[in-house]
């Protein structure tokens, strides 16, 4: 039977006829690689994903983290599997060959890291969280820091986190009050007093060391911390010092959430002298790069990470899809409405119209959102290796522009793939005995994950279409435009003209959020503007999502023969997206462009 956790051949398509990840290997970085050297990563992490990742996804669903007030307990799947994903090489797979790395593009490492995702997201959540402190460190570190506190995490010897939000704070960073005091005693070493909440892999026994990246202030003269974003300051503080003490850092407890439940999930207490590293309180820390550029710093992680959360919604989406699309082949269940015998023989449900509805959106769902990823993934490429300063420009601006729709649309669509995955399989879909409502459950958390749709719908039209006089704005419509025009002149037959009504289709979509967007800005209350901002979000990224469909029914059309019952399903795919989804936009923009403040005007005393 074929893999339930991806299409591979979907994901070579996406990689090789569409993204030309082979094209990459002509760039410097990547001149030792070749679609076989690709391709052999692909088969490497298939296979470790499957024989170590996804059979004890279901147990440490059931079987959480504990905490008996000393010692956190894990599954020993766990560690196991992560053993084996630190062996193979994976933690370093795009890092530099001086740092022990593959130099893969980042194109085929997300390709890589989605077969742990769709395998176990609980526990490839450990290994992802590393991978992101470590690429944090790379960019802003000392090299001292590097050497010190990298190469472990690079090697699966020590574990990474990040520390950013507090009880009391939430997202709003700038609220956060945990405090870094100049140690007196020790030149350049800092002590962290403050609490840390919802950090995934805070507390465990998997790794040697935690190295957890925190977000502090330093107090000024008057011993008062500064206000706002401004006065935030990043810290390495790691669970073990150098002499083997243990720092000052006390988990309080272990958060359950519904999802994602072999993650431990931490509160932690810096400072409460629960340790007395040096002989007395305070969590002992390294200020990584300058003063007041904690947020700056941080944000490199959070970017990746938010590729990386879009990622993990799409394939959880898309393993819950494959899942569905077994039992729906499998599971015999009533005739066609036509058929007058019931002596007869049931069907197999995929042979009834509205399954076959069910299955087809959550194809377009999670192969879209897949391919917005790996997209995304492809701009990294382009904007740290493209051939000219140009290229590497525009491809940092289409990142920036794509981000927060990367991030938030397959969170919101993957997670309505699951939900249709549980429709599918009946009664049987919310038992604990099929995997489904599992998936379903552990998708729930990305929308919340690294910021939440209405953090995103604000950065999107609040910032990212109006920074740089709308540079960003002009550059993704460009992009469509050219995808446009190449689908117009893609040639003759059946296909080649659908491939017109769809660019058609898109390119009025396009020129009416264009419409939108003048409107919102000629508003003359910024509160207005941004009062529907998440209805702006998930309408852009409807037309994003086509726009990728589009690209891929391209390629398909393109690289494939007719008959091929792969390209049929691509085409077939795309066509219930551009005539099922797509109309969604035109209602949402419709509202937007009225300037509605139905939300806005409303008051706390009338609910």
């Amino acid at each position: 039977m074929s893999s339930r956790l991806l299409n591979r051949r979907d994901v070579e398509f996406m990689l090789y006829d569409w993204l030309d990840a082979e094209g990459l290997a002509a760039r410097p970085r990547f001149a030792d690689h070749s679609r076989e050297t690709f391709t052999a990563a692909l088969d490497t992490a298939e296979q470790i994903a499957t024989d170590l990742f996804a059979p004890h996804n279901k147990l440490s669903d059931q079987q959480e983290p504990q905490f008996d007030g000393e010692r956190v307990s894990v599954i020993p799947e766990v560690k196991r599997a992560l053993d084996a994903f630190s062996a193979a090489g994976l933690m370093a797979a795009g890092q530099d060959y001086a740092l022990g790395g593959m130099q893969l593009p980042l194109t085929v490492e997300k390709a890589v890291t989605a077969y742990f995702t769709a395998a176990n997201m609980a526990t490839a959540s450990y290994a992802f969280l590393t991978i992101g402190n470590a690429n944090t460190l790379l960019k802003c570190a000392s090299a001292a820091q590097v050497e010190h506190f990298v190469r472990p995490m690079l090697e699966g010897r020590w574990f990474g986190t990040m520390c950013l939000s507090e009880p009391q704070a939430g997202s709003s960073l700038s609220d956060i009050a945990t405090r870094a005091e100049p140690d007196p005693d020790t030149e350049g070493q800092y002590r962290l007093t403050g609490n840390k909440m919802w950090i995934s892999g805070g507390e465990h026994e998997l790794a040697e060391n935690i190295v957890h990246l925190v977000l502090a202030k330093i107090p000024g003269p008057d011993g008062k911390l500064v206000p706002g974003v401004k006065g935030i300051s990043l810290f390495i503080v790691p669970k073990f010092l150098d002499n083997g003490e243990r720092n000052d850092i006390a988990l309080a407890g272990l958060n359950h959430k519904m999802g994602n439940r072999g993650t431990t999930n931490c509160l932690l207490n810096f400072g409460e002298g629960r340790h007395l590293p040096g002989g007395r309180s305070g969590a002992v820390g390294y200020l990584v790069g300058r003063e007041g550029q904690g947020l700056l710093n941080m944000f490199h992680m959070m970017n990746e990470a938010r590729i990386g959360v879009g990622l993990a919604a799409a394939v959880l989406g898309y393993t819950g899809y494959l899942h569905a699309l077994d039992y729906a082949r499998e599971r015999p269940q009533g005739r066609h409405p036509a058929a007058k015998d019931p002596a007869s023989p049931q069907l197999p449900i995929i042979a009834h119209t509205d399954v076959r509805r069910m299955l087809l959106a959550q194809k377009a769902y999670a192969e879209g959102a897949l391919g917005l990823c790996l997209y995304s993934a492809r701009l990294v490429d382009d904007e740290h290796t493209g051939e000219t300063p140009e290229i590497r420009q525009r491809a940092g601006r289409l990142l920036e522009f794509l981000t927060p729709i990367t991030k938030s649309w397959p969170s919101q669509w993957g997670l309505e793939a699951n939900n249709l995955a549980i429709q599918v399989h009946g009664g049987y879909g919310y038992t604990r005995e099929y995997n489904v409502e599992q998936f379903y459950r552990d998708n729930r958390l990305n929308q919340i994950h690294e910021g939440t749709q209405g953090i995103h719908g604000l950065d999107l039209l609040g910032r990212k279409a109006s920074i740089h006089d709308g540079a960003l704005l002009k550059t993704m419509a460009e992009e469509i435009r050219a995808t446009v025009h190449s689908a117009r002149g893609a040639g003759r037959g059946a296909d080649a003209r659908q491939l017109v009504a769809y660019a058609n289709a898109l390119d009025a979509a396009w020129r009416r959020v264009e419409e939108v967007t003048q409107a919102l800005y000629a508003a003359p209350d910024l509160n207005r503007t941004l009062a529907n901002a998440t209805v702006y979000l998930e309408a852009v990224g409807h037309v994003v999502v086509a726009w990728i469909w589009l690209q891929q029914a391209m390629a398909a059309v393109a690289g494939l023969p007719e008959e091929d019952n792969f390209r049929r399903g691509k085409l077939q795919a795309c066509r219930y997206f551009y005539q099922w989804e797509l109309p969604r936009v035109q209602p949402q923009l419709d509202l937007l462009a009225a300037l509605d403040t139905t939300t806005l005007d409303m008051q706390d005393a009338w609910f």
